[in-house]
């Protein structure tokens, strides 16, 4: 559903491709495994987060979105990783298309216990590597669980690389 700042936009440019960041969080529990989301749009499982509004700040929108989503009070503690192009483009069944340009934070839940609001997320659970490869993953997520899977392994923030001859 369209709303707000983004309604704006498409009323002007319809359902062309719109670049807009948006925010991630990989939330771990004791035994250092990450929450994945089942979303309600299309059954796909991936992390929670969402769309940076405007005058907010990365690390604003995550904390929003988990609040929004979960329930939750968490506080972003590093970036993990930043992720976008040929593979972050998805078109939504009225037909916009977005390119998401994604940064993904580490986040300590501060308050309360990881629900899903039954609206944007249906169900929550904590995965390791082989349970998450079980699940029916959303695309993007083909570049950005690897990602996350060697950011615990040694704390590096990972990006997709540049392409071989751009610059």
């Amino acid at each position: 559903m369209r709303t707000g700042h983004i309604a704006d936009i498409r009323a002007r440019i319809g359902t062309d491709l719109l670049l807009q960041p948006a925010v991630s969080a990989c939330i771990l529990d004791d035994r250092r495994r990450p929450l994945l989301a089942r979303h309600a749009t299309d059954g796909g499982w991936s992390f929670p987060g969402g769309a940076v509004e405007p005058d907010e700040s990365p690390a604003d929108a995550v904390a929003r979105e988990v609040h929004e989503e979960l329930g939750v009070t968490v506080t972003p503690l590093a970036i993990v990783a930043v992720t976008g192009g040929p593979g972050h483009v998805i078109e939504y069944p009225n037909g916009d298309r977005t390119a998401y340009v994604g940064t993904m934070f580490h986040c300590r839940v501060d308050h309360g216990v990881p629900t899903p609001d039954l609206d944007e997320l249906l169900e929550v659970r904590h995965v390791d590597a082989h349970g998450a490869r079980a699940l029916d993953l959303q695309p993007w997520m083909a570049t950005v669980l690897p990602m996350v899977l060697g950011w615990l392994d040694d704390g590096t923030t990972r990006f997709v690389p540049a392409s071989s001859g751009s610059g």
